[in-house]
């Protein structure tokens, strides 16, 4: 294939060991806010290391919900939701400011965004939450989403989402967490599920199916134990194959 640029992004400040290690293998990243995880400080350490390492960064809101590290539909009104959403971009917001920062995307965090991503009426929700930052901040969210549907009718710029390290359903939504074969840890594995989604522009789901899929953003999460070595892989990796990361 010709050569293409891409863009890997990693969700950080969450608290995981060596996370300085990864940034320069990713060009954007999305930084914990305080839903799931996440202060003033951690979002402040996790900036101030994408500045160094030239990468861009976005907000990374959840549900409130830190018992749970945000993994969990939890039941609260709507407007409790865009109040938690608000203050989170709030604050994220006032201390990249400090930083002499700006925020490239917002993507949310993990119930919130699998249940956007299939209910609409949640996604509109949520947008209105972040409707203050349509202007300054482009979306991560997956191709035929509701979210996506509804973020394009109102405007927003959207960047399509897709996983390196996560396995998918015939109808692209991610397989559970709570099966065995929702994570993809193996580095090579991970390099050619990502490959046939930037080359050929399908992914292979867990049945074997091949499904169109259409992603300008890929996400290996940086609390798969495997991370660091996914990540140092696909650096030394696609270069060979004419891939090269946006940054």
């Amino acid at each position: 294939m010709e050569h293409k640029a891409i863009d890997i992004n990693c969700d950080v400040g969450e608290g995981v060991a060596h996370e300085d290690l990864l940034f320069p293998h990713i060009s954007s990243c999305s930084i914990a806010c305080g839903g799931h995880t996440g202060n003033a400080d951690s979002i402040k350490a996790a900036a101030r290391l994408a500045k160094k390492h030239k990468v861009k960064i976005g907000a990374h809101p959840s549900y409130p919900d830190a018992i749970n590290f945000g993994r969990k539909v939890i039941d609260i009104t709507d407007q409790e939701l865009q109040n938690s959403v608000s203050a989170q971009l709030d604050e994220f917001t006032r201390v990249i400011v400090k930083e002499g920062l700006l925020m490239n995307h917002i993507k949310p965090h993990g119930a919130l965004y699998n249940q956007i991503a299939k209910n609409r009426r949640l996604a509109v929700v949520f947008l209105e939450a972040i409707e203050a930052y349509r202007a300054e901040a482009m979306l991560y969210a997956p191709f035929g989403s509701q979210v996506a549907e509804e973020a394009n009718r109102r405007g927003f710029r959207i960047k399509y989402e897709a996983f390196g390290d996560r396995n998918y359903n015939d109808d692209l939504s991610l397989v559970s967490r709570t099966q065995s074969n929702a994570l993809i840890e193996s580095p090579k594995v991970v390099a050619e599920h990502l490959y046939r989604m930037i080359a050929d522009k399908h992914v292979k789901t867990i049945s074997g199916k091949k499904v169109a899929l259409r992603a300008n953003t890929f996400c290996i999460h940086g609390d798969t134990s495997s991370a660091l070595e996914i990540l140092t892989y696909l650096t030394h990796e696609f270069p060979q194959r004419g891939i090269y990361l946006d940054k």
